[in-house]
């Protein structure tokens, strides 16, 4: 039977428009306008449901338009709703997206910023018959903390997505990684982090890199889980360490990016994360295959418009693209 999957996080009203390019500083550009559901924890929470897993959300809310949207698109998703009420709005997120399907995101926290560990740790059944906890970085550290031990407590699978790119001081960071039994960074965050730890590299060499340094950098960086680094068209870098290996033969390997008509890239990430975490908690095949299906995922998810509302189904996946 499919285990539970667990993701806390933030949920955002999402605010975008559709323009020809991104706004320069000082620019004022036509564009068209959409409202929607987002924030990371939400988008990959959907994500994780639509991919199959019977899924758990813990967020914090405000009394407001906004969280009488996500509890209304919780429900009708399935989705085991735990919000924390706020005296803060309802996060919201500005979002700017080019003809190339490009991305600028701006995010107002609200009550995202109010979701504290005691609303992880008053919800310690939630976490006994879990089998994959997801956290991200919209909501405070001490609370993403919180869910990965909550997570580690129980025996579930801990996922760490570090995004946005964490600020942390080295203790803060080391804590954090420490935690995470798979690590999620696209390449920003990957560069980020690896140059926190002594590295010098750019975002825009990660893909281009050798398989060995890439690696080698994956096993500084999370020495006791699996990396797994998104690389968007050019796909994904998957680094274990040899001890354990997931059911792969190899211990780090490329996969590559499935072709797909993009529209809209926003929320990519968060398919990728949360349909992951649906096939880890479901699945017991090899980590590749799991990691493939996030791809084709996360690929079919822009070809859509929006964050949450683009997250496809598992069957549409599967009618899409044919299995190995």
């Amino acid at each position: 039977m499919a285990g539970k999957v667990v993701v806390v996080g933030s949920f955002n009203v999402d605010h975008v428009w559709r323009c020809a390019e991104l706004p320069a500083p000082g620019a004022t550009l036509a564009g068209d306008y959409l409202s929607g559901p987002g924030g990371k924890g939400f988008n990959q929470a959907v994500a994780a449901a639509r991919a199959g897993a019977a899924t758990s959300f813990v967020c914090a809310l405000g009394d407001d338009a906004g969280g009488a949207l996500a509890r209304s698109l919780a429900a009708g998703d399935a989705i085991d709703l735990h919000a924390m009420p706020s005296d803060a709005p309802t996060g919201t997120a500005g979002i700017f997206v080019d003809a190339a399907g490009r991305n600028s995101i701006v995010i107002g926290a609200g009550a995202n910023a109010r979701l504290d560990p005691a609303s992880v740790e008053s919800r310690a059944p939630l976490f006994r018959d879990a089998a994959v906890v997801l956290a991200q970085l919209e909501t405070p550290y001490d609370t993403v903390v919180a869910a990965l031990r909550a997570g580690r407590a129980c025996g579930a699978t801990t996922l760490l997505n570090p995004a946005p790119a964490p600020a942390l001081d080295a203790a803060a960071r080391d804590a954090l990684l420490g935690l995470a039994d798979v690590l999620t960074p696209n390449e920003t965050e990957f560069a980020g982090l690896a140059n926190a730890s002594g590295a010098a590299i750019g975002a825009e060499a990660v893909a281009g890199m050798d398989d060995a340094a890439l690696h080698a950098l994956c096993r500084g960086l999370l020495p006791g889980g699996t990396v797994v680094v998104t690389l968007g068209a050019a796909g994904a870098f998957v680094s274990h360490r040899d001890e354990d290996r997931h059911g792969d033969t190899r211990n780090c390997y490329r996969l590559p990016a499935e072709r797909v008509a993009a529209i809209d890239t926003t929320g990519a990430g968060d398919a990728f994360n949360g349909a992951l975490a649906a096939a880890i908690a479901g699945s017991g095949a090899a980590f590749a295959d799991m990691a493939r299906f996030a791809g084709r995922y996360a690929a079919l998810s822009t070809e859509r418009h929006g964050a949450a509302a683009s997250m496809p189904s598992r069957e549409q996946v599967e009618a899409r693209f044919t299995p190995d």
